[in-house]
């Protein structure tokens, strides 16, 4: 039987979704096509402002990876849009001139971003905050200027703000409301999250009316229209989303707002549908993907059936947001402003920084907003979309987690199956706890692969951690987290197989191992090679083939193919000899850009790859690992040889520090300082391990990180002398070696394992030897990468001559 042809317009998280839920309910009865305008598979647009910090990868936040395209015969076209909807002959042509004929169409063409029409937004350094591009522009815009404004105080804005204040930039967020994020927040929640983002640093001017971007070529400003004016080299315009209809009305479909659909997701066209931000169902456009999915599911309802459907289709959706911005959780649901005819629940607690309000119209709640703490979230929208009566019930039956009591019951425990544990997915306790006694799930991304829980924004985890702990009897922290998709063994269980097994070679644990793919993958590999360096620190021989890019050509690629090269300087400290040298390699090799950066060194960029040996040479410098899962760099601030606070001689231990540790690989970056006083210029607090002097004493903070996910350093201990510091550094960064899994920041791996275990372990003066003595094995091995490379005409030959190189990104 021939198959029925479907063709997407569109490769987001709606149109992809809605694939899913057809090829769920009949995997073979269509032959499937997808055009996408950008050049990436389906990816998590939620996620982006961690790409835009640089702590998740482009990879990382796949949701479908070209094998999933393969695997289910789907003909993907990315990078090519479709421009062209013939609608009578059925049939697309795509912006390369690919034509191919559909029986059903759907249209997943999302929104674009709004550019406020102000003179001056057409300016070079006006950009939007959409796409991996954005993202792309922002962290490149970042190592050439330093001020960004902002225009924007919702959601969106906001992680841009947050992203770029990481990045290191003066940030200004300018909004024309007078409080943040007032399309989720009531005024009260909205003040608290302003009061809370000023503590980490960002500025905000509200009530601004933006009346042009000033500027030649490139913006320089933002004048408002009280006459101020507001410096800014980066100007991000976060103020909202339009439908992206306009292929629709060029193909004939009847569009309001959107694309007008009915309750299947019809078009006013035979055989073509809508779904997602392009559609509009009751005169209403949805941006959440929640509701974006739920269509996705009707849609798919109707065009695998095969005789008409009895049930309804699709009926709106209660609108709800679930987020966390910059570490803050935010709840909102319905209607939760107040009015004439409503009553409202608040709790206000200002000690903890929580706020809570329920608003309640003829004996149900309409609507509720949550700050702080959002765990009675389920139960809220439960009753809101059941219209439940609550004329009898209390105020901590609505609020439970309002009880005071010792004893009272988990949250997760009390929900009822029918309740939603992931809203954007529509995954209730009673699917996931079905999945996990049916199936045998014991971990997170088990329930997340099974059942799609926690899939999109994350937010859910810990109830389902939660839920798997009271499923399972076993606490989800300690249950088993697969390396990656090519195997079922855990990071755990794949180091003790190489150590039992005497594994030597990253093919020969795949093989031995039963991996379910030949090669592996980009996860998988770099993971195996570092644990098998660990395991025998001087016989191993690296296998480059299974490193990252940067890592196997020991520079940082740019966007343009370009590397960017970073020299050691111990402690941050440089000399004229050093200087000079820097200047005339930029000038030999017309070096475009030299940069300061982060860690108190000088990155020289956008140099090509076949000439980075002989950069290396010219310099005569060592490698500053800044491309590196490894020790990256101690800042230090002047200490007491120059600063009047300075307790300590910050300088000089941050140079035995870096010395020492050079080059020593670990499961992710790794950054120091050293502060010589409590004034903390080196910024000790915020890193891998801070050490900060204080009277007569060195105080070692541990899991810091400055990052998108800001994380303050625990105190870990105070010591008197710069060996105790060195031995602690020693024995903490080998505990972290072994314990840590691949890709897991110090900051991840201390609140996995607990402050107070790694205190135990490190308590022990025989065990805290045994690691000191295996740091110092490790780093008895230790080579100047660049050195080797020059040392090696075949390894010149085969990484920098000029031709492309397989490239885990």
């Amino acid at each position: 039987m021939l198959k029925q042809k479907i063709i997407l317009i569109g490769n987001g998280m709606a149109g992809i979704r809605t694939l899913e839920e057809i090829i769920k309910k009949d995997p073979h009865k269509f032959e499937i096509t997808v055009f996408g305008e950008e050049p990436h598979p389906n990816y998590n647009r939620i996620l982006l402002s961690s790409v835009l910090q640089g702590d998740a990868s482009i990879e990382s936040i796949v949701l479908n990876s070209y094998e999933w395209y393969a695997e289910n015969q789907i003909e993907l076209f990315t990078g090519d849009p479709v421009v062209k909807v013939d609608t009578t002959a059925q049939k697309v042509t795509s912006q390369n001139g690919i034509s191919r004929s559909y029986d059903h169409l759907i249209f997943a063409t999302g929104s674009n971003p709004f550019m406020l029409p102000l003179p001056g937004a057409d300016k070079e350094g006006v950009i939007a905050f959409r796409n991996i591009q954005d993202c792309e522009t922002m962290i490149d815009t970042a190592k050439n200027y330093k001020k960004a404004a902002v225009i924007g105080g919702g959601l969106l804005g906001l992680e841009a703000a947050r992203g770029l204040l990481n990045l290191n930039m003066e940030v200004e967020v300018i909004h024309i409301a007078d409080y943040l994020m007032e399309r989720q927040l009531d005024d009260q929640a909205g003040k608290m999250l302003k009061e809370e983002l000023e503590k980490q640093g960002m500025t905000f001017r509200l009530n601004a009316h933006t009346e042009r971007l000033t500027g030649k070529k490139r913006v320089d400003g933002v004048r408002f229209k009280d006459g101020s004016q507001l410096d800014a080299d980066l100007v991000v315009m976060a103020v909202g989303i339009k439908p992206n209809v306009s292929l629709a009305k060029d193909s004939g479909l009847e569009v309001n707002r959107a694309i007008i659909v009915n309750d299947y997701m019809q078009t006013s066209v035979k055989n073509v549908y809508a779904v997602g931000e392009c559609a509009e169902h009751a005169g209403v456009v949805y941006g959440l993907v929640a509701p974006l999915y739920e269509q996705g599911k009707a849609l798919a309802e109707h065009v695998c059936a095969d005789e008409p459907l009895s049930k309804p289709g699709y009926q709106g959706s209660i609108v709800y947001t679930q987020l966390k911005v910059s570490g803050v959780d935010v709840f909102s649901a319905g209607r939760f402003q107040d009015g004439e005819h409503t009553k409202s629940i608040r709790v206000h607690d200002e000690f903890e920084g929580i706020f809570k309000k329920v608003v309640v119209e003829d004996n149900k709640v309409i609507g509720a907003v949550l700050f702080g703490d959002t765990s009675d979230s389920p139960r809220l929208l439960t009753m809101m979309r059941n219209e439940q009566d609550i004329s009898k019930m209390s105020k901590v039956a609505i609020l439970p987690s309002e009880n005071e009591s010792d004893e009272r019951e988990s949250v997760v425990v009390a929900m009822a199956d029918s309740e939603t544990i992931c809203g954007c997915n529509g995954v209730t306790k009673g699917d996931i706890v079905k999945a996990i006694n049916d199936q045998g799930l014991t971990t997170v991304d088990q329930v997340k692969a099974c059942t799609n829980a926690s899939r999109s924004c994350g937010g859910c985890k810990p109830l389902v951690a939660e839920l798997l702990t009271h499923a399972t009897g076993e606490e989800a922290t300690n249950q088993k987290e697969p390396i990656c998709g090519c195997t079922d063994l855990s990071h755990e269980e794949v180091t003790a197989e190489i150590k039992d097994k005497g594994l030597n070679y990253v093919r020969e644990v795949m093989n031995v191992l039963g991996w379910s793919t030949e090669n592996g993958c980009s996860k998988c590999r770099p993971a195996l090679n570092y644990y098998l360096g660990l395991n025998q620190p001087i016989e191993y021989k690296d296998d480059s083939t299974s490193k990252f890019v940067n890592e196997r050509l020991h520079a940082n690629i740019q966007n343009d193919g370009t590397f960017s090269v970073v020299p050691r300087m111990y402690g941050g400290v440089t000399n004229p000899d050093q200087l000079r040298k820097i200047a005339d390699v930029a000038d030999k090799y017309n070096v475009p850009l030299l940069k300061v950066t982060g860690g108190q060194r000088i990155d020289l960029l956008g140099i090509a790859k076949e000439d980075l040996p002989k950069v290396w040479t010219d310099l005569g410098m060592r490698s500053g690992y800044a491309y590196g899962k490894s020790i990256r760099t101690v800042k230090t601030c002047v200490g007491e040889s120059f600063c009047r606070f300075g307790t300590q001689d910050s300088i000089g231990l941050g140079i035995q520090i870096e010395k020492k540790y050079e080059g020593l690989s670990t499961p992710h970056k790794v950054k120091m300082a050293v502060s010589a006083c409590p004034r903390n210029c080196a910024e000790s607090g915020i890193k891998d391990i801070g050490v900060v002097g204080v009277e007569g004493a060195w105080e070692i903070y541990v899991g810091g990180n400055g990052g998108v996910d800001l994380r303050g350093g625990d105190l870990f201990a105070k010591v008197a002398t710069d060996q105790e510091v060195i031995d602690f550094i020693s024995s903490f960064l080998q505990f972290y070696r072994e314990d840590a899994r691949y890709l897991e920041r110090t900051s991840h791996w201390v609140e996995r394992v607990g402050l107070d275990h790694i205190k135990e372990v490190l308590a022990d003066v025989e065990t805290r030897a045994q690691l000191i003595e295996r740091v110092e094995l490790a780093l008895s091995g230790q080579q100047d990468p660049w050195n080797e490379v020059l040392e090696s005409k075949d390894k010149q030959a085969t990484l920098y001559e000029k031709k492309e190189v397989e490239v885990i990104n």
